[in-house]
């Protein structure tokens, strides 16, 4: 039965004894005089379903914002850490001095530079004509010539050799990560355009480090095994090109922006989508679908990693970088942004997964009732073998919603102070957080309550039965409609 309001009630016992005085008044012209009356019609109907379409339409709005800016919120918030921290930024480029393809391309671009200083061939035939002064006989003489080529080869072997054993050693990666952490400290100097920036940015998007710090190690190291000629090497300053991408660029013009932003936002799209969700008219089935839309938005996001990795190997392979180089720059780049794109996905599906099982929806329903009755035969089987939590377990019943809570704001914690936060640490987190509720409904003891509820259990399973509960509305309408019809029947 439709349960009404007061003011709805009075509307009809008016237009109802309205109609009952007509028709003692009218006699025989009772059907015509009951035609010609009206019954008010209220417009609450439509001011609530008017109501609810603008709720629908705010949670709409609110969730599609949030989902909109939350792959931008992932990037924003790497590109925030990047900038502001040195750890991060030296975490993130250390590892590539470990790599053979980056090595590999650091000793040529250090030996290109140290031959464009020091002219080895000249060196050398400069070294070979003083010999040649000397006034050797015919056949030496001959025989020295022939050797200058070799001479000159073989340095430029021992120097590139050299380089070679210096980028494969530990000293490299502790130089690589020196320089790298001396370049971030000018960072802000960088994406201001200062000249003396050790980090610079071109305006073609390319992001360099310094080969200054690596060539005077390997300065030193010629110097030290009696290559004198190495103390010739003057100081360089040159950059190598470790990633291309036009955000670089743009960094420069947002970077103040881009903090503010990289921290808020995420915040920001969390707040929207929790939002759309509480002022859902329906806000279970609004958590499911919000969930999975965030998930495919996350999904989407990982794809366009892969889209990404395509044109930054196009546009710095084979000009600035060999293609295996380059790959694993972008690879290690991106390392963060594919975790945090990883753990998102794997905890909106959790979510949903979660938020669908407790929902209403006829599937979850009968799942979670055979859950319930295998948990009722566990606790009477173990009743018949004298097995009880006894005290313990009416406690439980009592205090389940808050034990529930509890567990959820573990398992809650555990996820937000996780760094960094991963797939898998979401889906074991979410399995002992639902071990932990399903041991806790094991442990309860709904029996034992049946004194204290008295007659209010009997009577549950028939209003859960119905769905609805008898209110006091419903029976006054019964009563009006009852005297209405005995009025007329008189």
């Amino acid at each position: 039965m439709t349960r009404r309001t007061k003011a709805e009630l009075e509307a009809l016992v008016a237009a109802l004894e309205g109609e009952n005085a007509a028709l003692k008044a009218g006699g025989s012209g009772a059907d015509a005089t009951a035609t010609d009356v009206i019954i008010p019609a209220t417009p609450l109907g439509v001011t609530v379903h008017r109501r609810s379409r603008w709720w629908a339409v705010l949670s709409s709005t609110l969730i599609i914002l949030g989902l909109l800016l939350a792959p931008i919120a992932v990037v924003s918030s790497w590109a925030k850490v990047q900038l502001s921290s040195t750890d991060q930024f030296v975490a993130t480029f250390a590892p590539l001095a470990d790599d053979p393809a980056v090595q590999s391309y650091v000793s040529d671009q250090v030996v290109t530079v140290i031959e464009e200083q020091i002219d080895i061939p000249a060196i050398t035939a400069d070294l070979f004509d003083g010999l040649a002064q000397l006034d050797l006989p015919p056949r030496a003489a001959s025989a020295l010539a022939l050797l200058e080529a070799p001479a000159a080869a073989g340095v430029q072997n021992l120097v590139s050799t050299a380089v070679d054993r210096l980028v494969a050693s530990d000293a490299f990666s502790d130089v690589w990560a020196q320089a790298l952490r001396v370049s971030h400290r000018q960072l802000t100097a960088t994406l201001q355009g200062e000249a003396d920036a050790a980090l610079s940015i071109s305006g073609g998007g390319e992001l360099g480090v310094q080969l200054g710090p690596i060539i005077e190690e390997v300065k030193k190291r010629l110097v030290d095994q009696g290559f004198g000629f190495a103390s010739n090497i003057p100081v360089v300053e040159r950059t190598i090109v470790i990633a291309t991408a036009d955000a670089f660029t743009t960094a420069q013009l947002v970077y103040g922006i881009a903090i503010a932003v990289g921290t808020w936002l995420p915040i920001i799209a969390l707040v929207l989508l929790a939002a759309g969700v509480l002022v859902a008219k329906r806000k279970v089935r609004a958590l499911v679908a919000t969930s999975i839309a965030l998930g495919v938005v996350m999904l989407v996001l990982a794809a366009g990693y892969g889209i990404a990795n395509i044109f930054f190997i196009a546009s710095v392979s084979p000009d600035l970088m060999p293609s295996n180089a380059a790959q694993v720059i972008y690879d290690q780049v991106i390392e963060l942004m594919r975790s945090t794109t990883t753990a998102m996905t794997v905890l909106a599906f959790t979510v949903a997964l979660i938020a669908w099982f407790s929902g209403p929806f006829a599937p979850a329903v009968k799942l979670r009732g055979f859950i319930g009755a295998g948990l009722d035969s566990v606790r009477s089987a173990a009743d018949q073998r004298g097995i009880s939590t006894g005290g313990f377990g009416v406690f439980l019943y009592k205090q389940r919603v808050l034990v529930r809570v509890l567990i959820g704001v573990v398992a809650s914690a555990v996820l937000l102070l996780s760094r960094p936060l991963s797939g898998a640490t979401i889906v074991w987190t979410a399995v002992i957080a639902l071990l932990a509720v399903l041991v806790a409904e094991l442990l309860q003891r709904r029996e034992l309550l049946a004194d204290d509820a008295g007659g209010d259990e009997a009577e549950a399973p028939a209003a859960e039965t119905t769905g609805e509960t008898p209110g006091e509305d419903d029976t006054v309408t019964e009563v009006v409609v009852t005297e209405v019809t005995s009025d007329k029947l008189s």
